[in-house]
């Protein structure tokens, strides 16, 4: 078996393996019940899913310059898509989107409170809302 017949074996099981997950991905956003539940989905297989099919085409392709640009794409996929799912799901929190009974640990109930309520000064501020008393 020659090395173009292996690259292109293993392309095909990663683009087959690339497409389930992303297929899954789709069925898990329209299935599941909740929005921390949908975001999981959306983000964790979808990304994989993503990465095997670009080394499948990477495989196929076998050319240096698109290797280049498929590995910019797995890059910049792994940089924004967590960062994607953590916005969407703090401010699914803040909205209230968030089942609370479902979660098991709540971390970000101190946060969002700490965040909500004013820190108590220490010392007197005398800015331009609270003037210091005059000595006439």
């Amino acid at each position: 078996m020659t090395w173009t017949a292996v690259a292109d074996v293993l392309a095909g099981i990663c683009l087959v393996s690339g497409a389930f997950l992303a297929f899954a991905a789709g069925v898990g956003v329209l299935r599941f019940p909740d929005l921390l539940a949908r975001m999981h989905a959306g983000t964790k297989p979808q990304v994989l899913g993503l990465i095997l099919l670009l080394t499948g085409e990477a495989l196929r392709v076998r050319n240096l310059q698109v290797l280049g640009i498929l590995v910019l794409i797995v890059i910049f996929q792994l940089l924004t898509a967590p960062v994607a799912a953590h916005m969407v799901g703090r401010a699914g929190y803040r909205t209230g989107k968030v089942r609370s009974e479902l979660l098991v640990v709540d971390e970000l109930t101190a946060d969002h409170f700490q965040s909500a309520v004013p820190a108590p000064r220490s010392e007197p501020d005398h800015g331009l809302d609270n003037p210091a008393p005059r000595k006439d």
